[in-house]
This record gives C-alpha cells, structure tokens and sequence, in this order.
C-alpha cells in the first residue's frame, strides 16, 4: 500500500510505502509520483518518503525505484528526506541511492518533523559544504 501527498506551499512530495510492494504496485505507484513530480514544471521540489514500515524488496522492485529517483533527479529534486526503522531497508536504499545518483541530496531521519524542518530550512552545513 501506498499513499502520496503534495505540499504546493512548500514544494514537497510526502509519499508513504507501507509493507511488502509487488512490482505491479511499485509501477503504479511510480506512475502517480512521476505525474506529481512533473505537476511542478521543471520548479525544484523536495521529496519526504516514509519507509517506516516497508519490507525489503525484490531486485525488480528495486530497479523500478532506483528509475523513478534517477527521473526526481533529472527533473527538479532537491532534496530527498527518509524516514527508515529497519537497518535492512536503510542498506537497501543506500545501495539504490548511489546506482541513481541520489545519495547526494538522501538524509535519513528518525523523527517525522526533524524530516520536514531539514526539507524546508536546509541546515547551515548543507550550504557551506556546497560543492
């Protein structure tokens, strides 16, 4: 199961996966996220995912994911907050991040408003490493 929402105000695409994704459902839910990320025009946009309660997925699964960061990076993402409990899905999405190249803009976080405070404000570490 899978649920997205949109914050126009402060451009940022929150999506929750929850469980264990077959590929057919990943490719509807990607279909939907990918229809959300061009709604903002080619304007940078921010991206809140919660992986709280996702399972590991199948090698399928994961390309599907690995294409729809790589489309985000391609198309105005900024920056990519993560909320993740299981160390299994953590290493998953590292792996995935690097092949996509999202990695660079990919904080992971604990608590859901930490997430949303580093989407909105950036942090003074992020602008005076900017490299």
């Amino acid at each position: 199961m899978y649920q997205i929402q949109t914050d126009k105000a402060n451009a940022i695409i929150e999506f929750v996966i929850d469980g264990y994704i077959r590929v057919e459902e990943m490719q509807r839910f990607v279909k939907e996220l990918r229809a959300v990320m061009l709604s903002f025009m080619g304007r940078e946009f921010k991206v809140k995912a919660d992986l709280r309660t996702y399972k590991p997925a199948s090698p399928e699964v994961t390309e599907v994911i690995r294409e729809i960061q790589a489309f985000g990076l391609r198309n105005g993402m900024k920056r990519v907050a993560e909320l993740v409990e299981s160390q299994i899905v953590a290493l998953q999405m590292n792996r995935v991040a690097r092949e996509s190249g999202m990695e660079k803009i990919l904080r992971r976080f604990w608590e859901e408003a930490d997430a949303r405070r580093w989407l909105i404000h950036g942090d003074l570490e992020e602008t005076s490493s900017s490299q």
